[in-house]
């Protein structure tokens, strides 16, 4: 992950999202968005979700439509099951 890119989320009457620090666009449908940020993966539930900004470069992301979760995925821990249990 690139700790470099400032990390912020800016939600306008659960219409409009903007977001900074954005990686990676990994899917994009109607009903979620799941993005890779500076912080971990973000996933957005909603409906009619749309794209309206994208720039990777600069890590700028905007999502209209009705957001009704926002969501960051801790990530995987490597080893197995037992060995996560007992650390």
């Amino acid at each position: 992950m690139d700790e470099h890119l400032p990390h912020k989320l800016q939600l306008n009457d659960r219409a409009q999202l903007t977001m900074t620090g954005v990686t990676e666009v990994v899917s994009f449908e109607e009903t979620s968005v799941v993005l890779r940020t500076s912080l971990g993966t973000l996933v957005v539930q909603g409906r009619d979700l749309q794209l309206k900004t994208l720039s990777l470069e600069g890590g700028n992301v905007a999502v209209s439509g009705t957001v009704c979760a926002l969501t960051y995925e801790e990530p995987r821990q490597a080893g197995s099951f037992w060995q996560r249990l007992f650390q």
